[in-house]
């Protein structure tokens, strides 16, 4: 069995339903929200997070978010506002052979700006190699951190994350003495 309440991971056809993810055109065109939630469940700070209104939930907070492509500047406010960490800003348009995405993370370490990650699908499995160009942090994420990472073209419609990095030890950070250092 396939889909979000069997596995955890939305199923291809949860996602072609879902009113929040953008048109292949607007997704080619630059930065876009990409709102992969497929649950009915009361929710809805992604609607007040976005100052442009590219994202409509309306009274009845069990709706799925609607994103209104056009009005979408792909700021990524969203990303890290959305509890179900189901919001990702994609941008095809990167360069020729990559394309970029911002995706919350909230395990640490973090990753550093220049770092070659593993790049995850939606399930966790490894799908090539990740490029991380910036890392943000930011009192108004509550913790949660915005990555952004370019990979190659042809995985930005599977990638959606990074592979957690391994904790460091005290050893990791030890100095000459003996004594961590940070």
């Amino acid at each position: 069995m396939e889909g979000i309440i069997y596995t955890g991971v939305p199923s291809k056809e949860e996602l072609s339903a879902c009113p929040g993810i953008p048109s292949e055109e607007r997704m080619n065109r630059g930065r876009v929200a990409c709102i992969e939630c497929v649950q009915e469940i009361p929710c809805n700070p992604c609607e007040g997070a976005c100052r442009f209104g590219a994202i409509t939930i309306g009274e009845e907070i069990t709706r799925l978010p609607v994103l209104h492509e056009e009005k979408c500047t792909g700021c990524g406010v969203c990303v890290a506002n959305c509890p179900g960490l189901a919001i990702t800003v994609i941008d095809r348009s990167f360069s020729e052979t990559e394309a970029s995405i911002d995706f919350p993370f909230e395990y640490i370490p973090l990753p550093a700006e220049g770092d070659l990650v593993d790049a995850v699908s939606r399930g966790g499995e490894v799908l090539c190699k990740g490029r991380i160009l910036k890392v943000k942090k930011s009192k108004a994420f509550a913790g949660t951190a915005v990555i952004s990472m370019a990979v190659p073209k042809e995985y930005i419609d599977e990638v959606r994350s990074m592979k957690r990095l391994p904790r460091r030890t005290a050893s990791d950070t030890a100095g000459k003495n003996g004594k961590e250092t940070i």
